[in-house]
């Protein structure tokens, strides 16, 4: 059985490029997967999604994946929800988690890796 078989994954990035890259990877190994280009029409249709799993954007235009998190814990999910970031300096880590992310993914992703650390993610504590 592969690691991410059945498992809904929600990535929210406004890179297209990304989204397909990403997509492909994870189906690949099982997942099932939703994507989208917007936070704002993410939230939309989160609940019809229902994901196991966010992988969220934190630079994009509409709305930045601070405010997305926000939104989205606003509504009592606990959904973890994986910030996807080129911003891999010192200290970002911590500002991430203290925003209330359950991890983060530095871009560009070693796509070898991609899917453990993803599986990862959804393992039981």
């Amino acid at each position: 059985m592969k690691p991410l078989s059945g498992k809904k994954i929600a990535i929210v990035d406004d890179n297209d490029s990304i989204l397909m890259l990403f997509s492909a990877l994870l189906d690949a190994h099982g997942a099932l997967v939703e994507t989208t280009n917007s936070g704002e029409i993410f939230l939309e249709h989160i609940s019809d999604m229902a994901p196991d799993l966010i992988l969220l954007d934190i630079q994009m235009p509409d709305m930045d994946g601070y405010q997305v998190l926000e939104k989205i814990r606003r509504t009592g999910s606990e959904i973890p929800v994986v910030a996807l970031t080129a911003h891999a300096m010192s200290g970002d880590r911590e500002k991430i988690l203290e925003r209330g992310f359950s991890d983060y993914i530095a871009k560009p992703v070693d796509t070898r890796v991609f899917p453990g650390q993803v599986a990862s993610f959804l393992l039981p504590d």
